[in-house]
């Protein structure tokens, strides 16, 4: 029998939804685990076992924005978010706390799968460069997934890093939203869509923390993002 490609840990409370998806996750080419409480949720999420997460908001024991901020304490696991149709807040806080991406609920199981595809391509399709960028003080080796600020480590979530990467090597010039979106998301942007734009403020704050304000993602408006060194 084949091996699936990919494991993936499922978090939701709803177990017989949950089971549903994993048969059609698995119907895909993908392994599945379920788990439906937020303690074993974590358990799992941290093992190194799996190659992506989704995670549901509402789950018993916690819930699932304090369970993404406890991943990402240690972890650069991809994360997909299950959120409420109509709570924009929950998207903007889990894209906030590390969530490369979010489907809400009820999904539509191909819209699912196609965006966990796209999250789990970007660090092999990254990776195959192989080659070392540098800015100035910022260093990023693709293979190796690093990337550093005079030679201390940048803590950064795959979908930062892999973002960070697009902008080192455009150089001068500048990334549109339309192009951020394909290339980092894997889908065409919608005119609602605030994740590229929060993805990017978190990458700004941390870089400008990194090199104390002499490196930054300059804004043109309308027009997208570029990486500057300060003069």
């Amino acid at each position: 029998m084949e091996t699936p490609a990919f494991n993936i840990l499922l978090v939701d409370d709803d177990a017989a939804l949950t089971q549903m998806l994993a048969e059609y996750l698995e119907g895909e080419g993908f392994a599945c685990r379920a788990v439906h409480n937020a303690a074993g949720g974590r358990e799992a999420a941290l093992s190194g076992l799996y190659d992506a997460v989704i995670l549901d908001v509402m789950l018993p024991g916690g819930n699932g924005i304090d369970l993404l901020r406890q991943i990402r304490g240690t972890s650069d696991v991809p994360v997909i978010m299950l959120t409420a149709k109509s709570n924009d807040t929950e998207r903007v806080i889990g894209l906030e706390l590390g969530a490369d991406d979010y489907v809400a609920k009820p999904y539509f199981p191909p819209e699912l799968v196609a965006r966990l595809r796209a999250v789990l391509r970007r660090p092999a399709r990254r990776a195959v460069h192989g080659d070392h960028l540098r800015l100035g003080a910022l260093s990023l080796d693709a293979a190796r997934r690093w990337a550093g600020w005079e030679g201390m480590a940048l803590e950064l979530t795959a979908t930062e890093f892999n973002l960070l990467e697009i902008l080192i090597r455009a150089g001068e010039r500048v990334s549109t939203k339309d192009e951020l979106s394909l290339r980092l998301l894997g889908r065409r942007r919608e005119s609602y869509d605030r994740s590229i734009d929060v993805h990017i403020s978190n990458l700004r704050q941390k870089l400008e923390r990194a090199s104390g304000e002499r490196l930054r993602i300059a804004t043109l408006r309308g027009i997208g993002w570029r990486l500057e060194q300060a003069a």
